[in-house]
């Protein structure tokens, strides 16, 4: 016989506004699903009706979730400035216009529908930044499981609009390999909105299932090119790995909970304020638990191991989606447990995170300059961006947040771009990723060089382009924090990672390519999508 319980349990505060951005992205990826499981494929001549459509329809879910996520109605401030009728007006044109952009892209509808859910999410979160942000500051969304901040305002709007080029990316290449259908597309939807939990969650059992959700889509991402042995791979050993660190993350959070009594961020950090454990053993058991669980997630070293393999066998498009919201949720994770929650205990963790950010900067500049493989190549460049992002967190200070978030932001754009070109160069069995086969390419593709060029000096770190701002940002907030051997890390390894980059610019520039080189195609959609990141890179 059970005792009946007579606590009370308080239903927790829900401000629907600052869920929008998680409605979007979760509601989305069941509509499609819904709509294709009711019409599995439309005709070319529906098709090619119903893009336009979704471009119009696209600008106006844009204001009305612009508004609804605000304070006020729909643009409230601007309709009484220009009257109604202008408004109506100008929005009209704003969706004749979007649909004739859809229409120019030639994209499929599965990729337009995707695209215009991530616009969609990234205008409802500037409406949560320009209105319930600045009016009212931070906020709990969800009781005080989930919260709205800048920080996790500005991963929300990375997250969101990687959807959008990565969508326009993924069109052309599953055609091309044929493998085209609605599946990667609400996958990638529903590991951003684990990933936009992740961002916001002031619980660790929140944070943890917007983690699994996140990851567990994009293994089957990794291994859905069935015609490559090697994507096969890929997502079996990204899901076998994951697994491991997911358990290892679990366990830390265990050791939390038994330190603290609570799994609640906001509650953990209330406990820790005016309290100094005396015997603090199960406490430190958990951060070293929570770093390996985070570092597997963020490709730090020592627990980079899948990073390589996984980046070359999975789908190109797919590797962007990686590269950009997965490791931007990471460290989101990172910094609202860490650096946030566990601020008082700064002391105890940085020098872990010391050591795993120099490790690091050191086996990703280094190990990447002995690669052939492009794809290769990028995998350690991410593992030496994961460590200059590190070096940021390592500082646990505002300067170092602020420098972790303009990083995260920064790159998200260059690797997008990046993984970009490749997919167009790679051709059909996305294979050719060579330096050979790059060899060349500016005079067979001039722009697309010159674009992969820029990308590549970016994460180099040239100055005058966002990248050289981000390291700067990075090493000035751990100069700040007197961790001066790692700034001069950060530098040493910066210098190393130039030449890999020079490497593949001098392919580009100085090879020759083949006599059969093939021809390279740049759909129209992807051709968008890596203008936007150019443009965007500064």
């Amino acid at each position: 016989m059970f005792t009946q319980i007579s606590v009370p349990v308080a239903r927790p505060e829900i401000v629907w506004e600052g869920l929008a951005p998680l409605i979007i992205l979760s509601a989305g990826a069941l509509l499609i699903v819904m709509f294709r499981s009711v019409i599995k494929q439309l005709p070319l001549r529906v098709t090619a009706q119903a893009v336009p459509a979704v471009g119009a329809a696209s600008v106006v879910g844009m204001c009305l979730a612009y508004g609804l996520a605000g304070t006020d109605a729909v643009f409230a401030g601007v309709r009484g400035d220009i009257g109604d009728g202008v408004f109506v007006f100008g929005l009209a044109v704003a969706a004749a216009i979007g649909a004739a952009g859809a229409r120019m892209l030639r994209v499929g509808l599965d990729a337009a529908l995707t695209s215009a859910i991530g616009l969609t999410t990234l205008a409802a979160t500037f409406g949560l930044w320009n209105d319930r942000l600045e009016i009212d500051g931070a906020f709990g969304a969800l009781g005080n499981q989930y919260g709205i901040d800048g920080f996790s305002l500005v991963i929300t709007g990375v997250i969101a609009a990687s959807i959008v080029l990565v969508s326009l990316l993924l069109d052309d290449y599953l055609r091309r390999e044929g493998i085209d259908g609605v599946e990667m597309y609400v996958l990638m939807l529903f590991s951003a909105a684990g990933g936009v939990v992740m961002a916001g969650a002031n619980d660790l059992i929140v944070l943890f299932l917007g983690l699994e959700t996140l990851s567990i889509a994009v293994y089957v991402m990794a291994a859905m090119h069935v015609r490559r042995s090697e994507s096969q791979e890929a997502g079996l050993k990204y899901f076998v790995l994951g697994a491991f660190a997911s358990a290892f993350l679990l366990y830390g959070i265990a050791l939390v909970y038994g330190a603290t009594g609570s799994t609640n961020l906001i509650e953990i950090r209330a406990f820790l304020a005016p309290v100094i454990l005396i015997d603090n053993g199960l406490l430190m058991a958990g951060f070293a638990m929570l770093i390996v669980g985070f570092g597997f997630k963020v490709a730090a070293a020592p627990f980079h191991a899948w990073t390589p393999d996984v980046y070359q066998g999975a789908p190109t498009p797919v590797v962007a989606f990686m590269a950009s919201v997965v490791k931007a949720a990471g460290f989101a994770a990172i910094v609202r447990v860490f650096v946030v929650t566990f601020a008082d205990y700064a002391a105890d963790w940085q020098p872990a995170v010391y050591g795993v950010a120099l490790l690091t900067l050191i086996v990703g500049s280094f190990m990447a300059i002995v690669q052939r493989d492009v794809k290769r190549m990028l995998a350690y460049s991410s593992i030496s961006h994961a460590g200059f992002i590190l070096v940021g967190v390592q500082a646990a200070s505002p300067q170092g947040i602020s420098a972790v978030a303009f990083y995260i932001v920064s790159y998200a754009f260059l690797v997008i771009g990046s993984f970009g070109v490749l997919s167009v160069v790679s051709g059909v069995g996305d294979r050719a990723t060579s330096l050979d086969d790059l060899d060349g390419l500016a005079k067979r593709r001039p722009a697309l060089a010159l674009a992969f060029t820029i990308f590549l000096l970016a994460q180099a770190g040239v100055p005058l382009t966002s990248g050289f701002v981000a390291k700067f940002e990075v090493i000035g907030a751990a100069v700040e924090a007197r961790s001066f051997w790692l700034a001069i890390a950060a530098m040493v390894t910066a210098v190393v990672s130039a030449f890999l980059y020079l490497r593949i610019v001098l392919s580009i520039y100085l090879g020759e390519p083949a006599d059969d080189a093939p021809t390279i195609h740049v759909p129209r959609s992807a051709g968008l999508a890596i203008a936007i990141a150019v443009a965007a890179r500064r």
